[in-house]
């Protein structure tokens, strides 16, 4: 049975993609940090939301990776990663050259923003938003489910299709905030509030010592979301999904995107390293 160690492993990202993994059929581990991995088949890498050195990580962790004879390596990047205005998208995308020139068998996937962002509203627990951008702004928010199962069959996949590939993965619709809104409210029958906010200060100390701070990155994030928006193309996830991506109203009709936050943190003694004998997939 092939194997994947996946890193990031106790955020909702990291669990949605070991349950996927494992209900293909695979067998999957938490990585460690600092990176350490067993003798499994493919690692797939998730940074940190807002890292100050995502390259950095990726360095390691493709050092990490050559050293265990590892021979795949997936990505999780962003839609949109060579965007000036997101300084940490810019930074996903110096990781990606990274990734490319490593000498192993590479995949990269550029999802976009999450509908499990919105997760309380589209699962009726909640009938109020923040937002600190426009709520006219569109996106192609993508079910994380699907982004997880699109990991999952590539990683099953043994006919190499998806060696040295990269994918952009979005929603079937260019949706807003506002309208998502609306059809949460319409669906429960109650109104869903939505409230602009002010997005996070930048941090001087920071922006000065290690680059743009946390504070900074966002709010260059919600600056470009509150201007142009993230509808990127959805036709690449409904072409490796085999069927069309979720859309809002499938998981208002019972995919609720809260489900995932229910999968609980996966226990790396369940993966016995010692009995992992790596083979290529592709």
């Amino acid at each position: 049975m092939a194997a994947v160690a996946v890193t990031g492993a106790r955020g909702k990202t990291g669990r949605a993609i070991i349950r996927a993994v494992r209900d293909a059929g695979l067998d999957a581990c938490a990585a460690p940090r600092p990176y350490r991995f067993p003798p499994v088949d493919a690692v797939y890498f998730i940074a940190p939301n807002l890292h100050p050195d995502e390259p950095g990580l990726v360095e390691d962790a493709l050092e990490a990776a050559r050293a265990a004879g590892v021979g795949r390596f997936v990505y999780h990047s962003v839609a949109w990663p060579y965007c000036p205005e997101m300084p940490h998208h810019l930074a996903k995308a110096e990781a990606e050259r990274l990734v490319r020139a490593s000498g192993l068998d590479w995949t990269i996937l550029q999802p976009c923003a999450y509908f499990q962002n919105f997760a309380g509203v589209i699962g009726g627990d909640t009938h109020a938003i923040e937002l600190p951008y426009s709520p006219d702004s569109r996106f192609a928010f993508i079910d994380l489910d699907d982004v997880a199962a699109v990991a999952a069959g590539m990683l099953a996949d043994g006919t190499g299709r998806h060696r040295n590939a990269t994918y952009e993965l979005g929603g079937p619709e260019a949706l807003s905030v506002a309208e998502l809104a609306a059809a949460c409210g319409a669906h429960y029958g109650v109104p869903v509030d939505i409230r602009r906010v002010h997005p996070p200060a930048g941090d001087e100390a920071a922006d000065q010592a290690d680059g743009p701070g946390p504070g900074s990155r966002l709010a260059a994030m919600f600056e470009f979301y509150d201007t142009t928006g993230f509808a990127i193309g959805g036709g690449v996830a409904g072409w490796l999904l085999g069927r069309p991506a979720h859309a809002l109203a499938d998981l208002l009709a019972g995919r609720s995107p809260a489900d995932v936050d229910g999968y609980s943190e996966p226990d790396p003694s369940e993966f016995d390293i010692t009995e992992a004998r790596p083979k290529t997939l592709g």
